[in-house]
């Protein structure tokens, strides 16, 4: 599988990521989808210390051992669980995240982690404090680069001028077109990957279509709208290729994206999901009527 290289980082990671906040708690299952994506060639696993409690963490840590100088291994931190874990609260401070990062270590079973992501973050944040925590973490070999999982814009621009982030994860999708106008462009930039994840939209951006739509609709599509264009798209460009090759291809098609991060909870999916990041990359044709089809939609929140 190729790879591309995160930002100026000397990490170059496939452009299929497994997202792991899907594989659940049962270790056999979730062992079964991680060997079937290193199969694959994939490279590159996305956890986060919110998933289960940790747990996520632990079965990515001990799946990996066996391959770790060959794996990049990304999580996060931000969100601090109530004792009770009836919920979490946001702590982006010094203190949390110089703390989190040492459970992180060990729940993982490795003494560095390649890629630590700031999970979230607001414009109120001490930003300049949460900087400060990631470059000592770096210093101290505990990370070896640093993200942000953030959709939003002002975040975003604050981490681009103040930071040394390599990357941003970001939802982005076919139906989710929102970092296009201002975000990807500013990232292509100056140089920072974007890592995508829900690039099929909760499902819709498969074969299933409106299998996976809920009356509420999709962000600002109605359910009205996704039963006209969800089969225009699979109609008009998904002609001989499914509709879940296209929407990994659209994702990938942007200069700004390095890798898409995928979620799977069978090994049946993470074979759809290579064999589609394998397939021939969209013309400008199509990328032109995908844009035509469906909307141009912008932050209206979200800053």
């Amino acid at each position: 599988m190729q790879k591309r290289r995160l930002g100026n980082s000397d990490l170059y990671v496939t452009e299929l990521g497994l997202g792991c906040m899907s594989l659940g708690t049962e270790e056999k299952a979730a062992r079964e989808i991680i060997e079937a994506a290193l199969d694959e060639g994939i490279n590159y696993f996305d956890t986060a210390d919110l998933y289960d409690f940790g747990e996520n963490e632990k079965i990515v840590g001990k799946a990996l051992k066996h391959v770790r100088e060959n794996v990049i291994i990304a999580t996060k931190a931000g969100n601090r669980w109530k004792a009770d874990k009836s919920g979490w609260t946001w702590d982006p401070s010094k203190v949390y995240i110089k703390e989190a990062v040492k459970n992180s270590l060990k729940r993982l079973g490795t003494d560095y982690i390649d890629l630590y992501q700031l999970h979230g973050g607001t414009i109120h944040d001490p930003i300049d404090e949460t900087i400060e925590a990631f470059e000592e973490l770096k210093a101290e070999g505990f990370i070896r680069y640093y993200g942000i999982s953030s959709i939003r814009p002002n975040v975003i621009r604050e981490y681009v001028e103040k930071s040394n982030i390599v990357s941003v994860m970001m939802q982005y999708s076919i139906l989710d077109r929102r970092p296009e106008e201002e975000t990807l462009p500013l990232l292509a930039e100056h140089g920072i990957s974007v890592v995508t994840r829900g690039p099929l939209a909760k499902g819709l951006l498969t074969d299933r279509l409106l299998e996976k739509a809920v009356d509420k609709g999709f962000l600002d599509y109605s359910y009205e709208e996704l039963s006209e264009v969800l089969p225009l798209l699979k109609k008009r460009v998904a002609t001989s290729r499914s509709l879940t090759e296209v929407a990994l291809q659209y994702n990938l098609a942007d200069p700004a994206v390095t890798s898409v991060v995928a979620g799977a909870s069978s090994v049946a999916q993470i074979r759809q999901n290579a064999a589609a990041v394998r397939s021939q990359p969209l013309t400008a044709e199509e990328i032109a009527l995908i844009k035509e089809i469906t909307k141009a939609n912008v932050y209206q929140e979200h800053r």
